[in-house]
């Protein structure tokens, strides 16, 4: 709780009258109870809650965490803001199943997300009811609609194209953006497919996408001031995703890096930052910037494909390696949470659905039943062995009141599987014997260390396994075998390297 310094009359005069003293102390007393029922109706308003989410952006991608040649001055502000997370992880290295488990702070193999849409519906022979967000699965819209907040999403939202998966009807009462995982970033040049609330969009307020977004969010909670509500936005930008596009100006400013795909790449990721700015330029100006709740994260790991960099981590989207799943994580809220800190522990995307609530003062929605495809013993077996949702309340954690507890985090894609236990990570393979890190302390993942402690290495196997087999359904569709091979290459060949330029 704040603490308040009270510089009481006593302190101020040697001494007071008799009857002079019982006015002066009623009238103390008076504002004293009305300051504290002033810091008390702040310490307990609700306040609005920010996500900023980037897309396929590399883990030294920013200032703050090790680039030289990218420009990300506000993003480095948030994250000095705050708090950040330097073992931050997320629900799978690639774009939907993370998304997934962000959303409904629950394992997405749990409801049988684990491989990545990317095909048109009828590419995949499973029922059209299950090709997304798999009904029933409540999201962060959802439970904060019920803890009494207005909710809107603009960007990407890649968790399925049909009606039953559209974002109105998966808590969220605004949206504006596309679908699908990718898009043009000159809407207005190609055919495109950004709607506004299931209305497709004809006159853009920008032409570049990423600014055309920030726009869409900033005027959303402009439309909130005078509402008694507090407000979640979901900033899903598709940035810095392909298609490489950028606009001229930002392009120029770059002209340093020599490396073509990289210099298109720092410019995108120079929109971004400057989407970010406009945020936490609105926050000081409307509300001193206190009572908003910004989390900043990428929804996966840099690709191969778009020039961006994971700094001192091995391997990339599509890996299991750290630099496909641990991504530059920052936490501010001004008041609560201690600025300039950092949490060593490891921290999950999972972790956004427990944190939110306890910040509104809200309550997880029950969960669903089983559905008709899920094994039901496996469902009660899944919700005793690691509760509803596996997620951690941060709050008391960044307040210093308590730890992360030694948690597990599981992980499955393209022949891969991997459990974080404590400080260690077992990554089974398709391809090779299965290795054994301690990503804490050796992030690039250089030791192996499955020869020194077959009674360790047991251990962890066993728990994977365990893991799996209590898993209600199998995967609802697949990727392409290529993504397989793929994903074996890249974890024998992408080592810790160096900025490119």
């Amino acid at each position: 709780m704040m603490t308040r310094e009270l510089n009481l009359p006593w302190q101020r005069v040697p001494y007071c009258r008799r009857f002079g003293s019982v006015f002066v102390l009623a009238v103390f007393a008076l504002t004293v109870c009305q300051s504290v029922a002033a810091d008390s109706d702040s310490l307990g308003r609700q306040p609005n809650i920010l996500v900023i989410l980037a897309d396929d952006m590399g883990y030294g991608d920013t200032g703050f965490t090790g680039s030289r040649f990218l420009q990300t001055p506000r993003i480095d502000e948030l994250a000095r803001s705050g708090v950040f997370c330097s073992q931050g992880y997320v629900t799978s290295p690639v774009c939907s199943p993370s998304r997934a488990g962000l959303m409904t702070g629950r394992d997405p193999r749990r409801f049988g997300y684990e491989e990545n849409l990317n095909k048109r519906p009828d590419f995949y022979d499973t029922r059209p009811e299950l090709l997304g967000l798999v009904p029933g699965e409540h999201t962060l819209g959802d439970h904060l609609r019920a803890a009494g907040y207005a909710t809107a999403l603009v960007g990407k939202w890649h968790l399925g194209l049909g009606p039953s998966f559209h974002p109105n009807r998966r808590g969220f009462g605004y949206f504006c953006g596309m679908l699908t995982g990718s898009h043009s970033y000159f809407p207005k040049k190609r055919a495109h497919q950004i709607e506004r609330n299931g209305e497709r969009i004809e006159d853009f307020s920008h032409p570049y996408l990423t600014d055309f977004f920030t726009d869409e969010g900033i005027a959303w909670i402009d439309e909130q001031q005078d509402a008694e509500k507090p407000w979640f936005l979901f900033m899903s930008y598709n940035a810095p995703h392909g298609p490489l596009q950028a606009l001229d100006a930002d392009l120029e400013r770059f002209s340093s890096i020599k490396n073509t795909k990289r210099r298109t790449y720092a410019a995108m990721m120079w929109a971004l930052d400057r989407g970010v700015g406009r945020f936490l330029d609105w926050m000081e100006r409307e509300e001193g910037g206190e009572n908003t709740l910004i989390v900043f994260l990428s929804d996966n790991g840099g690709a191969t494909s778009n020039a961006s960099w994971n700094g001192p981590l091995s391997g990339a989207k599509g890996t299991l390696k750290e630099g496909g799943i641990r991504v530059p994580m920052f936490w501010r809220w001004p008041g609560r949470i201690p600025k300039g800190t950092t949490l060593d522990a490891p921290a999950s995307s999972l972790d956004l659905l427990p944190t939110f609530l306890e910040a509104a003062g809200g309550q997880s929605l029950p969960l669903r039943e089983a559905l008709s495809h899920e094994h039901r013993q496996n469902f009660a077996t899944m919700s005793k062995r690691y509760g509803d949702y596996e997620g951690v309340n941060l709050l008391p954690v960044f307040e210093g009141r308590s730890s992360v507890p030694d948690r597990k985090l599981f992980w499955r894609l393209q022949g891969q599987a991997s459990i974080r236990w404590g400080e260690d990570k077992l990554i089974r393979l398709s391809h090779r014997p299965a290795q054994w890190f301690r990503p804490g302390k050796d992030v690039g993942e250089k030791e192996d260390l499955s020869g020194t402690s077959t009674e360790r290495l047991g251990a962890l196997f066993e728990e994977l396994g365990r893991w799996e087999s209590a898993l209600p359904t199998v995967p609802l569709w697949g990727s392409s075998p290529y993504w397989i091979g793929q994903s074996a290459q890249h974890y024998d060949l992408l080592k810790p390297r160096p900025e490119p330029n």
